[in-house]
């Protein structure tokens, strides 16, 4: 299994669970919008949030991508990449960021400077998952 067979589950479902894991080794889930942007899907995330502070200590995570009727899924699991002003320069976090909004809306966004200057006042950040393991049920392999 590989990124493109989940396409047809991302094209009518692009809301995902995604989970981290907490400094005791419980696990912590969040719906989150997600596209594919290269080898990998991407979300965008607030600066202090809990997903965020956990992949800072433990990169290890998962998404769930479920078909709109929850009879098909597919698992992926890795290690994230963080994409922020803590770790990227500041042109490559806004291309970034400007790659998960196309993906993951599925449109470009009308006012890209408008754009820019929210992610910054939110201090967001791109989290980008390039699985190195994939499973799931009833997903045709390409």
């Amino acid at each position: 299994m590989n990124l493109d067979d989940i396409t047809p589950l991302l094209d009518q479902n692009r809301v995902v669970n995604f989970s981290t894991y907490r400094r005791d080794g419980r696990p912590q889930m969040s719906l989150v919008t997600v596209g594919r942007v290269g080898d990998a899907l991407g979300f965008s995330t607030r600066r202090g949030n809990a997903k965020l502070a956990n992949l800072k200590r433990d990169l290890r995570c998962a998404m769930m991508v479920m078909s709109p009727d929850l009879r098909r899924y597919a698992v992926l699991d890795g290690d994230a990449v963080i994409v922020d002003a803590y770790t990227t320069e500041a042109e490559t976090l806004r291309v970034t960021l400007r790659e998960v909004y196309r993906a993951s809306a599925g449109k470009v966004h009308p006012d890209w400077e408008e754009f820019d200057a929210a992610m910054i006042e939110q201090e967001r950040g791109a989290i980008l998952l390039s699985p190195s393991r994939m499973y799931g049920h009833g997903i045709q392999p390409s």
